[in-house]
């Protein structure tokens, strides 16, 4: 095994929910070996307090989320990282025109469907935030468990269309481990 880390980008519409519990947990859970990222087509500037609520179980410092644009990250900017993979967790960001990359990145989409969109009581949208974060959880277990240092780019590519298909139905209620 190396010790390489590799960058990762998750992608959303608002970059305010999804991507950035996907970018919370992927940075816990991977412990150090991998670098995340996240950013929205069309941002919104804030991240949804619901959003926050979720991410703060997994310990990830609340100081680096920032809801920006996926430009910052695209071949144009000459400070931009280069990622190893891109993965869109919404379906309004996987069917947009996408900037260009630096290192051509493997990529995925994860669809979750949209917390952020539900107009209920707030127990109702915590509910379904917690939901999608369970979800967005269960993939990026998947993700975490792969050895990346040993496969090939296709392989690496079949392996994030599988961990793509994960049942979003089976949503695991464990807390974050310690």
């Amino acid at each position: 095994m190396n010790d390489r880390t590799y960058n990762v980008l998750f992608l959303c519409t608002g970059n305010s929910a999804r991507s950035v519990m996907a970018e919370a947990l992927l940075a816990t859970l991977g412990k150090g070996r991998f670098r995340t990222y996240s950013a929205g087509s069309n941002p919104t500037g804030k991240i949804n307090p619901f959003a926050i609520e979720q991410v703060r179980k997994t310990g990830y410092d609340l100081a680096n989320l920032r809801s920006k644009s996926w430009d910052e990250f695209a071949i144009s900017e000459p400070s931009a990282p280069q990622m190893d993979f891109v993965i869109t967790v919404c379906d309004q960001a996987a069917g947009a025109v996408c900037p260009l990359w630096p290192g051509h990145p493997a990529s995925a989409h994860w669809s979750f469907s949209d917390p952020a969109a539900v107009e209920a009581e707030d127990e109702s949208k915590r509910a379904a935030f917690e939901q999608v974060f369970q979800q967005i959880r269960r993939r990026v277990e998947a993700f975490v468990q792969l050895p990346l240092d040993e496969l090939d780019d296709a392989t690496i590519r079949a392996e994030l269309r599988r961990i793509s298909d994960i049942d979003d139905t089976a949503v695991r209620t464990s807390g974050m481990p310690t």
